[in-house]
This record gives structure tokens, C-alpha cells and sequence, in this order.
């Protein structure tokens, strides 16, 4: 596959991502200029090189790219998986990748979805850690807290493990799968605990469109119910009339792991792809 086309696109998707990961971690949002002006620019792009090159399916692909990561991004975004940005930023990726062919409409993108969420994982337990050394003692007291009240999760775990080692035949696949499962109560205490960890008050002037609140809020005779699409600038509003403040949970800024999903892209387009086959082969 021809890459010189996708230059642009490569370039404009790394500058773009670099400004979505300064001002998530900064504001803890991601403006929509910011979004649609990646999309429009690669959509922009797509149909001004289709025309120059008598080509229309590189707009196509773009559109098809766009109309997936789209679905992709509300399945997240209701699932509360990403935030209104984050989801806006898979989009305008959708546009971005090199998609040449219909049977790449499913392994570039489900490629790409997979990259992220790998780097979306490390990234996001080395910021988990951060958040848990920064707010130790709150930590250290939820994380003890769920071990004691835990104790019959512990006692499932310990009996599923006597039954692995009893009723299996012992090898290298049953011992790390034993270790994965008297890891899972430690894991269960670490995420609960951490989730307290990103529980915080905010007053009204601090608050911003779209964050997610703990719980429904009561105000005289209103109610501000929470919801996958967080608070409205209106909710806001009003909360500042009423000078209450607001118990929220913040979410990892997810668009380091975009960045991360990119620069690999770029390297595995630009360096490996055209020798993929071969690692392939060597590796297995």
C-alpha cells in the first residue's frame, strides 16, 4: 500500500492529539473546535487529493473510516467508557487511518481500537498508581476497608483455587492462571478503592460541561439526575445560583493512550508493515 498520501494525515493526527492531551490535562476536557477541525481537515484532505488524483475512493475510505469510529465512539461514550471528547477524538481518528481496501474497513480499524486500548491500559495503571501515591492515606483506608469486608469473595477465590490444583493436572498454564485468580480480590480492592480516590467536591465555579456526578442532586424542588452525559451547562448554572457544591468523579484523561495509538501507528506503517509478514513468521 501506497503511504505517501497518508502523510498529511499522520502529521496533522499527531500535531492534533499532542493539542487534545495539553488541554485534557490541563482543563480536564477536550474542546469540540478542537475535534471537528481534525475531522473536517482530514475529510477536507481526503476529497482534495480524490479529485487531484482521479481517485474517489481515498474520500471514500475516509467517510467509511469516520462512520465506524462514529459507532465505535457513541458504544464508549453511552457505556461510559470515554467522555464526550474522547469519543469526538475517535471520530476525527477515523478519518485519519489508512484504510485502502473494504476488507481493512474491519482490520485497520478493530487494529487500531485494539492498540489504543493496550496503550489506554498501561498508560492508565501508571496513572493509577500516581493517583493512588498522591491520595495514600484516602487509599490506603478504602483499600484495607474492602479487604475486611470482602472476606467471602476471598473464600470463593481460595476454594476455586483448591479446586484448580485438586481436579487439574499441574503445569505452567494452571499455575499462572491459579496466581491470576488469587490476584483478582487485590485487584477488586485496588479498583474500588481508587474509585474513591477520583470522588472529589468541586464548587459550582469550578465545575465544567460534562462532568460526571456521584449522585442525584437535590435542590428545593429540583432534582439534577446523573447521567452518561453529565452535567449540562444549564445544571451548572443553576448550581451556581444555589452556591451548592457538587460531589464528582473524574475520569483517567484517556487521550495519552491516543497519542500512544498513533505514534504506533505511524511506526508500524512507516517502518514495519512492509515487513510484517516476515515478524510474523519469525515470532511464530
Amino acid at each position: 500500500m501506497a503511504l505517501e498520501q497518508y502523510y498529511f494525515l499522520f502529521g496533522i493526527g499527531i500535531l492534533w492529539t499532542i493539542f487534545a492531551v495539553v488541554q485534557d490535562l490541563k482543563k480536564k476536557e477536550v474542546a469540540n473546535w478542537l475535534n471537528f477541525s481534525l475531522i473536517a481537515i482530514a475529510l477536507a484532505y481526503r476529497a482534495f487529493y480524490s479529485i487531484h488524483v482521479s481517485d474517489y475512493w481515498f474520500f471514500v475510505y475516509g467517510l467509511i473510516g469516520f462512520a465506524v469510529f462514529y459507532i465505535f465512539g457513541m458504544i464508549f461514550y453511552y457505556g461510559r467508557v470515554f467522555a464526550g471528547g474522547d469519543a469526538k477524538l475517535l471520530m476525527g481518528f477515523g478519518a485519519l487511518i489508512p484504510i485502502s481496501s473494504l476488507n481493512g474497513i474491519w482490520t485497520e480499524s478493530v487494529g487500531f481500537i485494539l492498540v489504543l486500548f493496550l496503550g489506554g491500559a498501561v498508560y492508565s495503571l501508571i496513572y493509577s498508581f500516581g493517583l493512588a501515591i498522591k491520595n495514600k492515606e484516602k487509599f490506603s483506608r478504602e483499600f484495607s476497608g474492602k479487604i475486611k469486608v470482602e472476606k467471602m469473595f476471598f473464600a470463593i477465590i481460595v476454594l476455586l483455587l483448591i479446586i484448580l490444583f485438586v481436579f487439574s493436572d499441574f503445569n505452567i498454564f494452571n499455575l499462572i492462571l491459579g496466581i491470576l485468580i488469587a490476584f483478582l480480590p487485590f485487584l477488586y480492592a485496588y479498583v474500588t478503592a481508587l474509585d474513591k480516590c477520583m470522588e472529589k467536591f468541586v464548587k459550582p465555579k469550578d465545575l465544567t460541561e460534562g462532568d460526571w456526578i456521584v449522585n442525584d442532586i437535590k435542590v428545593g424542588n429540583k432534582t439534577i439526575r446523573k447521567s452518561v452525559h453529565g452535567l449540562s451547562v444549564r445544571d451548572i448554572e443553576f448550581l451556581k445560583k444555589n452556591a451548592k457544591k457538587v460531589l464528582i468523579r473524574e475520569g483517567v484523561p484517556f487521550t495519552p493512550a491516543f497519542l500512544i495509538a498513533i505514534l504506533f501507528m505511524v511506526f508500524f506503517y512507516l517502518f514495519l508493515s512492509q515487513n510484517f509478514e516476515r515478524i510474523l513468521a519469525f515470532l511464530f
